[in-house]
């Protein structure tokens, strides 16, 4: 009869495992082949010889699932803080905030050591369990998992994946955040410069240990050990794999933030395709390589983990750099050209990587941010504005993208009333601007209007639209027009219509001539021509005509000032500018009365004019121009030039010394509140004084306190009350739609009620036939709406009839 309890105790003398789980992770030590042929033929006795080899399989499952891994995982409980359990989505910045790293990576390799002690004497039981049955082909024994290939190095991952707890990555990460340290010790030496004596001071940048205790040969071999540990349990790639790719996408941030950020003058994509190279992938091949040191690596030697990685990795530092820079891409529009190593970068990493979406709507925000709100002066948005147009072209010929960033740009500067008048004064003024430096390349302006016949004729060179572009950018430009724009195009297309500028600009024109007596004509006539090449002759003929007349009033100024043609008894001089009305803008509003004495000198002007001209009279706008005037009151004496409105006013004051508001209104015909307005300018500089109010008194005595502009130069007194004679742009408008006015009186007389579009389409087409003015239709609901409130046409239902 059998003795099954010395048979068992033979049985666990092979297989530890079988003895329980405290004999689980027993190392099996040799076994007699004696015990061996006795156990091997009880088990052939009873036929249980397949049942016992699936029992010692389940039995190295069950110890791998309930003994090894959580003993494995019981190392890491309570390392990690609860903050960093839940605190972090971003693993990498969860090993970033580990407070201790050098204690998780100890710990680490003491779990590994464990776990691969185990192991080992795991993978005893195989060989002796072939021994046992003879042969593992049998077909009964296909479905026991020992017997397999890889059978206990799969389950043992399978089991350590299953119970993986949430912040084992974290721990990974430590320890491979110590190790990636040491690796990269010499490499932070070599690029760091310090003396010798201060050297054997300072901590080892590996270990963190002083330089003369360090232990980075020691730590580094207990790592490539640990390494190699993890190799034979085939879980270097499932279970560290999240862990590395955290980290390494930490590292390549921190290097492309230490290395390249707020850097434009100079390339970075070389440098950093050699630093992966040559630090990261070189670190990854000295993981997976198992014993081999990374000296004896070649490229193709690499493992096939380390060689796809290498493809991923390279993908995201061209993402995360093409991220950065276009982080900081409106500073690289600032500093444009100088910034253009870092356009090109970002040129290189658009043609692998498509981030046009995300820099659209990155550098759009950026521009709404920095330029797009009340507190930035017009001039600077319109410097931004082309300094953008400048950069993104460089980045990305097809005009998409510049389209889609500069849109809100342009519907900014259309809200702003000065957006035309600053565009002008950016083509014109003096020194060295953008715009100026555009205009004086002398290009004819491209308005792509013949666009669609040269693409036919050349095609050649045709291009097809770029994919990806918006519906509503197409609507209104081709992209070939947009690609072929030039800066000055770009900027008058933010109104649409070449017409509107030059009409600022005759209106600017204008202001210049009658401010600035000693104007710079040879200036004025560059510019003029410039413009013409620019914008064609027909719409400047008005500013040449303009400039002919200034020439032909000093002409005449000369004669008429001459001793045989000077008037008799002249009391002071009078240069006239005289202005052939039809060519000018229309001027404002205002009115001024002058004294008789004042009056009886242009009148003086005006017969000696009649003497020289023949058939010709003047009519004096009274209002604008410049006068020099010198004040003598008490014992002070004060030079200035000013306008008439303002010389008319203190000129008042020489005959009575006190004035009510009203009664100076009465005289000088200007309104109260722009007479007010204007004796500021005295009070201000302490000639006159409100004693009541509405009551002006003159000062015969300097007050004791002294204004502000009492030491004001004469410029600037001029400044102070410089204000534009030429009509506004609206009042110019409404003056020119006022023409269409009888006509639409005709239309509702006839008709009695019309829609607004109705009115536009019949008044499109007169103007069509007679040459007329063209107008939108917003400009004639706005006229339109104007009548209304003048009481002369009734709205109602969505039609306009006359009111009765």
């Amino acid at each position: 009869m059998c003795d099954f309890a010395a048979l068992w105790a033979d049985v666990v003398k092979i297989f530890p495992v079988l003895g329980g789980v405290s004999q689980a992770t027993v190392s099996a030590g040799p076994v007699d082949e004696k015990v061996l042929e006795n156990v091997r033929q009880h088990l052939t006795m009873f036929g249980g010889i397949d049942t016992f080899a699936a029992l010692v399989d389940l039995e190295i499952q069950s110890s791998i699932r309930k003994v090894l891994v959580p003993k494995f995982w019981k190392h890491f409980h309570g390392l990690v803080p609860p903050e960093l359990q839940s605190g972090f989505s971003d693993q990498a910045l969860a090993i970033e905030a580990l407070p201790d790293k050098n204690r998780l990576f100890t710990q680490f390799i003491e779990a590994v050591n464990e776990l691969h002690e185990a192991f080992q004497n795991l993978m005893q039981v195989k060989p002796r369990l072939i021994q046992l049955i003879g042969s593992e082909d049998k077909p009964a024994l296909r479905t026991v998992k020992l017997l397999r290939e890889d059978g206990i190095e799969n389950c043992l991952r399978d089991c350590l994946l299953a119970q993986l707890p949430p912040t084992f990555s974290v721990v990974v990460g430590a320890f491979y955040w110590v190790h990636f340290k040491l690796f990269t010790k010499a490499s932070h030496l070599a690029l760091t410069t310090v003396d010798s004596d201060v050297f054997d001071e300072l901590l080892c940048v590996g270990c963190n240990f002083d330089v003369e205790q360090c232990c980075c040969e020691k730590l580094t071999e207990m790592v490539n050990k640990t390494n190699t540990m993890l190799f034979e349990m085939n879980l270097t790639d499932r279970l560290t794999g999240s862990a590395l790719t955290a980290l390494i996408k930490l590292k390549i941030k921190e290097h492309i933030n230490d290395t390249c950020m707020g850097i434009f003058d100079r390339s970075h994509l070389k440098q950093l395709e050699t630093w992966l190279s040559d630090v990261i992938m070189s670190w990854l091949e000295n993981i997976f390589s198992e014993w081999k040191s990374k000296d004896c690596l070649t490229e193709d030697d690499a493992p096939a983990p380390v060689q796809s990685f290498k493809v991923k990795l390279t993908y995201y530092m061209y993402e995360t750099f093409a991220q950065s820079v276009i982080g900081q891409f409106f500073s690289i529009i600032i500093d444009y050209p100088d910034s253009i190593p870092a356009i090109d970068d970002l040129k290189i990493c658009m043609e692998k990587i498509d981030m046009r979406i995300y820099l659209t709507e990155s550098l759009r925000s950026s521009l709404e941010a920095r330029i797009l709100h009340p507190g930035v002066n017009t001039m600077d948005i319109l410097t931004g504005y082309v300094a953008a147009i400048k950069a993104i072209r460089h980045l990305d010929n097809t005009g998409v993208i510049l389209e889609m960033v500069t849109a809100p740009i342009k519907d900014y500067l259309r809200k702003r009333n000065d957006t035309v008048r600053r565009v002008v004064t950016g083509l014109t003024e003096e020194g060295p601007t953008d715009l100026s430096e555009e205009l004086a390349k002398g290009e004819a302006i491209k308005d792509g209007k013949d666009s669609g016949a040269d693409e036919f004729s050349n095609w050649e060179n045709w291009e097809p639209d770029p994919f990806g572009i918006d519906a509503s950018v197409m609507q209104y430009n081709s992209s070939r027009k947009m690609r072929s724009a030039d800066i000055i195009s770009m900027v008058v297309d933010i109104y649409g219509s070449k017409e509107l500028f030059m009409t600022e600009y005759r209106n600017l024109m204008a202001d210049r001539l009658l401010s600035q007596l000693d104007f710079n004509s040879e200036k004025e006539i560059r510019n003029l021509e410039l413009l013409k090449i620019r914008f064609g002759e027909s719409l400047l003929h008005s500013c040449e005509v303009m400039l002919k007349d200034v020439t032909d009033s000093k002409r005449i100024n000369a004669h008429i000032h001459g001793e045989s043609n000077r008037p008799e008894n002249q009391q002071f001089d009078i240069s006239s500018l005289i202005v052939s009305a039809q060519f000018w803008p229309s001027f404002n509003k205002e009115s001024l009365q002058l004294p008789d004495e004042i009056e009886t000198e242009f009148k003086k002007y005006t017969k000696a004019y009649e003497a020289y001209k023949g058939n010709r009279t003047l009519n004096w706008r009274t209002v604008t121009g410049r006068v020099n005037i010198e004040i003598e009151i008490g014992d002070r004496t004060m030079e200035m030039v000013v306008s008439p409105t303002l010389a008319v006013i203190i000129y008042h004051f020489q005959g009575k010394s006190e004035w009510t508001l009203e009664d100076l209104s009465t005289i000088t015909k200007v309104p109260q509140s722009a007479l007010r307005r204007r004796l500021s300018f005295w009070q201000n500089h302490g000639l006159i004084s409100e004693t009541t109010p509405g009551v002006f008194t003159l000062l015969e005595k300097e007050s004791e306190e002294k204004s502000q502009f009492e030491d004001m130069s004469l410029t600037e007194a001029d400044e102070e009350d410089l204000e534009s004679a030429m009509a506004s742009a609206s009042d110019q408008r409404e003056e020119e739609l006022q023409v269409f006015w009888s006509y639409i009186v005709g239309m509702l007389t006839n008709l009695d009620s019309m829609p607004i579009d109705r009115i536009h389409q019949m008044l499109k087409l007169f103007a069509s036939h007679s040459g007329g003015v063209e107008f939108t239709q917003d400009e004639l609901k706005h006229f339109l709406q104007r009548k209304v409130r003048e009481h002369k046409l009734i709205f109602s239902g969505g039609v306009y009839q006359l009111a009765k």
